[in-house]
């Protein structure tokens, strides 16, 4: 399946959701689950691209098989009309290389490559981890650059170095350097996407395309409608958004975390996504509680 329209400015579109993956009450893999939360993601939240088998989709803890029929699944669901992105990274180059092979193989659009996470590779390991997965498809390659989680960040002479090849063409930033990632945009064609969603506005107002978020889930449409704002010029209305949606962000990213308080928050919404996958646990009563507040002093509808 061909990948919707996209531009050489955001080659993956702009907003994105790390879509999590939804599980039965006895934790397998729930499919259909997973088609009617990517069709509310795009149709309801104004989700133009997905990420599908990311982190958040707690891709450690799921088969290649589960990822590959997942990502078979939301493609089936809304691959006609959003950049539907696999996941492919993990600190194991071949592992990463098969994963990447079996995407392409089962029709994604492109690719998210998340730093080589615990081994802490040397620049010169992560430069030949990125090219190795680069250049087993041909799939477009976004970078995932967190060193929170991986150890390791990719340095500014290693992200000039990578930009040369032509697969790899963006960057998800969740290293919350909004001077380097300058740097990066004016020395090379890579295209930059915040992967934070405390920084999504800073990061579009240094030359970010686009946001690839995990409140999303939640507020996908609000954040559209302040990137949106945000490229035509209304930089108040843009901030304005911003704002409303601190509470959110703060409910979310702020307690657990991620896939657990991403699920917790879907639940809230009317829009259940079972249960986390072991080592994860569930959101507690208190973590819901506050999320809940948080979620309405966002102006985020609840469902009864």
């Amino acid at each position: 399946m061909a990948a919707p329209t996209t531009t050489s400015d955001a080659p993956f579109g702009r907003m994105l959701t790390a879509m999590v993956t939804p599980f039965t009450d006895d934790g397998a893999v729930d499919y259909e689950g997973a088609q009617r939360l990517a069709t509310y993601l795009v149709d309801e939240q104004r989700n133009d691209g997905l990420v599908v088998s990311g982190t958040t989709g707690e891709s450690p803890t799921t088969t290649d098989e589960e990822k590959e029929r997942l990502l078979r699944a939301v493609l089936e669901a809304v691959g006609d009309r959003a950049v539907v992105v696999a996941g492919a990274g993990t600190n194991d180059t071949r592992h990463s290389v098969g994963l990447a092979r079996a995407a392409e193989r089962a029709g994604a659009h492109g690719l998210l490559v998340v730093t080589p996470y615990y081994s802490k590779p040397p620049q010169e390991g992560l430069y030949r981890h990125f090219t190795a997965v680069a250049d087993a498809t041909g799939l477009p390659v976004m970078l995932y650059d967190i060193p929170g989680r991986s150890g390791v960040p990719i340095q500014i002479e290693t992200l000039v170095r990578l930009a040369q090849h032509e697969r790899i063409v963006a960057v998800k930033d969740a290293k919350a350097d909004l001077f380097t990632g300058s740097q990066v945009m004016a020395f090379t064609d890579l295209v930059f996407y915040s992967g934070d969603d405390t920084l999504n506005l800073p990061w579009l107002s240094v030359g970010a395309a686009g946001c690839v978020s995990v409140v999303g889930h939640v507020v996908g449409a609000d954040i559209a409608e302040m990137m949106r704002l945000h490229r035509s010029g209304d930089v108040a209305g843009a901030l304005e958004i911003h704002r409303r949606l601190l509470p959110v962000v703060s409910g979310i990213m702020m307690q657990a975390g991620g896939a657990i308080m991403a699920k917790a928050a879907l639940a809230l919404v009317g829009r259940p996504a079972g249960p986390v996958r072991s080592p994860l646990v569930e959101a507690t009563g208190q973590q819901v509680a506050n999320l809940r507040a948080e979620l309405v002093a966002g102006g985020v509808k609840l469902s009864d």
